[in-house]
């Protein structure tokens, strides 16, 4: 591989994915079941929100 990365580089990476997937889910939630319209700018916008309050 061209690129190692270090194990605390590989476990935020690995965070950041599961969050993003988290979110996209809470969001399709909200539109099958309360409604809300599907918007890919507010899944990002979610998941800037949480990774900024979490650094």
């Amino acid at each position: 591989m061209w690129y190692t990365a270090s194990e605390h580089q590989k476990k935020g990476f690995n965070s950041l994915v599961a969050l993003g997937a988290w979110i996209i889910w809470t969001h399709r939630n909200a539109c099958v079941f309360d409604g809300a319209a599907p918007s890919i700018t507010m899944v990002i916008a979610v998941e800037k929100d949480v990774v900024s309050k979490s650094s």
